[in-house]
């Protein structure tokens, strides 16, 4: 069997993509996949997971696992989304490290589908935002202890992605930048489904109605209604020539107040991020989703 799990990460899709899954279910259906409702798995894998920490699973941990996730239906791909796969918000970055659990975690999950066609999917953000969003959530008193004396330039997706791939590496895994989603959010949904290409899937254009003014978003889906025949990177070019007329500055600019940031150093992570996302991209045994 495929399963897919999707581990967030915090702060991107706001369970935008668990709803849109689901919303595709029948569609997804047709090929073998299936998406369970987060009800059926969401505390029951947390709960594995945290046991495996101390106990090595039980033989038929796996069957029973799938057999309450899937209750009687049969699917040849599974779809799992959980933010909280790595670890819930609070432990999102630790000592200046993105989701420290997330490697033992993965590892975990191998080892409990062991003959499984394991696949992770992820979405990440630059830590210019990503690290306010996270100190927010803690409980730390300042910054400066939240951040353990690591500065925030050195804060890096691959060094995680790098840790999952050690420990698990023979699990794929597929990544894409959140300021990016608007644009390839309908691939997203497809990679996940295990669809082709150019497969219809429903609600790929809606992400774009928070961010785009009402007159937008019905002029654009007039267009690509007018030319459904278009291809995924014509698609695309329609929806950032939309974007660039109609989308609300509001939704599109985050207001960054951190005591002690500057301007310089936002754009100094900006660019560093910039960095990281290409060295991700060359990781073997990583997919980039991009633009």
């Amino acid at each position: 069997m495929q399963i897919i799990v999707h581990t967030g990460a915090h702060f991107t899709d706001d369970d935008r993509l668990m709803k849109c899954l689901l919303r595709n279910n029948d569609i997804f259906s047709k090929g073998g996949a299936s998406v369970p409702g987060p009800g059926k798995y969401r505390q029951l894998l947390r709960s594995t997971l945290s046991s495996m920490r101390d106990h090595t699973p039980d033989p038929q941990a796996r069957d029973v696992l799938m057999d309450a996730i899937l209750d009687d239906e049969h699917a040849d791909r599974v779809i799992l989304s959980n933010p909280h796969f790595f670890g819930v918000v609070n432990a999102a970055l630790r000592h200046g490290k993105l989701y420290p659990a997330a490697a033992e975690r993965m590892a975990n999950l191998r080892s409990l589908f062991p003959y499984d066609d394991l696949e992770m999917f992820m979405a990440i953000r630059n830590p210019a935002t990503f690290i306010p969003l996270a100190y927010e959530k803690s409980k730390d008193p300042s910054l400066d202890h939240f951040m353990d004396g690591v500065h925030p330039c050195d804060v890096r997706w691959s060094d995680m992605i790098n840790a999952i791939r050690a420990a698990a590496p023979d699990v794929p895994i597929t990544v894409w930048c959140n300021e990016d989603t608007p644009l390839i959010w309908p691939q997203i949904l497809r990679e996940l489904g295990g669809l082709e290409h150019d497969a219809h899937v429903e609600g790929g254009y809606n992400i774009l109605r928070d961010i785009m003014s009402e007159e937008g978003f019905s002029r654009m889906e007039a267009y690509l209604g007018k030319y459904p025949d278009l291809t995924e990177m014509q698609r695309r070019r329609v929806v950032a020539a939309f974007l660039d007329k109609f989308a609300l500055p509001d939704a599109l600019e985050e207001e960054i107040e951190v005591e002690g940031w500057t301007q310089a150093l936002l754009e100094d992570l900006t660019e560093r991020y910039d960095e990281d996302v290409f060295t991700i991209k060359r990781t073997p045994g990583v997919t980039l989703i991009e633009p």
